[in-house]
Parts: C-alpha cells; sequence; structure tokens
C-alpha cells in the first residue's frame, strides 16, 4: 500500500512540473550556491619556541574541523637561539607584524593565533580559541562566498562576487602543505620530534578587490613545481584586517 501511495505522489509531482513547463532534470541542474566561506585561524609559532608545541597540537585539531581554514605560519626571529626553523621566513614575520597595530598589540609573540583577523589569543588557550571560533562559524554566511576552480594545467580562476563595499581589500594567495614532522637538532625544542599541519609554504598578494564582481586568473605554475599540496585565498580589509572570504583548494596528492 506504501509503494502504490509513493509512486501516485511521484506521478502527480511530474504532471505538476509538467504544467508549469519544469522538468526534474531541470531543477537537480540548478547551481548550488557557494559554500560559507570558512572561519580562519592563523598560527604564528617556531620550531624553536618551547611552549609553541600545544598551539601546533591545537591548529592541527582545527585543521581537521570543516568550516576552518587554519595555517601555520614559522616566524624566523627565533632562529638565532641555535635552531634555524626550515620553515621559517620573512614574509611570515611580516605577515605577523602587520597585523601588530590592527590589533592592538605593542610586539609579536609566539604562540600566537589570530582569527579571522579579528581577534588574537595565545595560542595554547583552547578554551578562548574553540570559543571564537564556534562564535564566528555561525555567521560565515555573512562572508563573500568566493569561489577557486582549476583549470587546465596550472592555471585556475579566483571569482568574487560583487557586494557594496567602500574600501579596499587585499587579495593573498596562500600556499601551503598538510604536515610536516620534524626532529628538533637543538635550541628550547632540542631532542623532540615534532609535528606542524597546514604549513604556509609562501604567500603573496595577487589583487584588490573594491566591491565590484572580479575574476583573476591564476598561474600555479611555481607552486605545484615547488610541491605544495595546498593553496588558499584570502580576502582581507586592508593589508591585514578583519578577512571578508576565504577558499582553499587541493594542488597536490598528499605526500
Amino acid at each position: 500500500m506504501r509503494s502504490a501511495s509513493k509512486l501516485w505522489t511521484t506521478l502527480w509531482l511530474a504532471a505538476l512540473l509538467a504544467a508549469f513547463g519544469v522538468s526534474q532534470a531541470s531543477l537537480a541542474a540548478e547551481p548550488a550556491p557557494p559554500p560559507n566561506s570558512p572561519v580562519v585561524v592563523e598560527l604564528f609559532t617556531s620550531q624553536g619556541c618551547s611552549s609553541c608545541p600545544p598551539a601546533d597540537a591545537l591548529l592541527g585539531e582545527l585543521a581537521q574541523r570543516e568550516g576552518v581554514l587554519a595555517l601555520s605560519y614559522h616566524v624566523d626571529y627565533w632562529n638565532y637561539i641555535g635552531w634555524k626553523d626550515p620553515y621559517s621566513s620573512p614574509r611570515m614575520t611580516d605577515r605577523q607584524r602587520t597585523y601588530m597595530p590592527a590589533l592592538g598589540q605593542r610586539y609579536v609573540y609566539t604562540p600566537q593565533m589570530v582569527i579571522d583577523g579579528r581577534y588574537q589569543e595565545v595560542g595554547s588557550d583552547e578554551t578562548a580559541i574553540k570559543r571564537i571560533v564556534e562564535r564566528l562559524a555561525g555567521s560565515g554566511s555573512r562572508k563573500l562566498g568566493i569561489s577557486l576552480v582549476a583549470g587546465e594545467g596550472n592555471r585556475g580562476t579566483l571569482r568574487i562576487p560583487a557586494r557594496p563595499y567602500s574600501g579596499e581589500a587585499a587579495v593573498w594567495l596562500i600556499a601551503f602543505d598538510d604536515k610536516h614532522t620534524t626532529k628538533i637538532g637543538r635550541g628550547e625544542n632540542a631532542g623532540r620530534t615534532l609535528s606542524y599541519f597546514h604549513v604556509v609554504r609562501d604567500i603573496r598578494r595577487i589583487g584588490t578587490w573594491r566591491g565590484a564582481a572580479m575574476e583573476i586568473p591564476l598561474d600555479l605554475t611555481v607552486e605545484r613545481r615547488s610541491g605544495f599540496e595546498n593553496c588558499a585565498v584570502i580576502v582581507q580589509e586592508a593589508a591585514a584586517g578583519p578577512i571578508i572570504g576565504a577558499v582553499s583548494m587541493r594542488l597536490a596528492a598528499p605526500r
């Protein structure tokens, strides 16, 4: 009896759609709305910092969460104490320093987590960080639904929709790897083998968004030839203000 009733309902729905000139196939072909932009968590860390491992582990946990883009920037100002972090770069330190005035900081430190370019906490403060992430996750629909589409070869296209906006937002392309494990030979973490997640390998500005819809063609040759595993795009007020939108894309198979 239930099967007959279900069949009758299906036939009735098909007839109704036909009456309005709409087919079930055309409904299925409607494009899905863009996903909500993820909460962006940026950790500034160093292999030469003895208080960083708990923050590195927390970032690894956040990296597994749906709706979170977790990124680990290895700064270079701890290299002088006897161990040069192989993933450190002045560009990572520059990004952290750029956040200082926007976040009301007088100095840089590790481990520091910056969430959505709006809030900062000590990177090992799990309770405070998760509270902020969970609060922001519920408001993700207010961000830009940007998309990153792979093309032929090393090409790609970034699409940013229009939205009323009076300022200028930086568009950043960030290359990062899934995970690296290092045996630390010297410095504050000497003798330890530690893992780092979503390690940023390169960051460069690729454009400026002023509110109008725009497409940016991407050449990812350098990123792919360098063996980087992922890339992300962040649209951010000024150079290091609140993050308006973000998206990520796979570049290579996991190692």
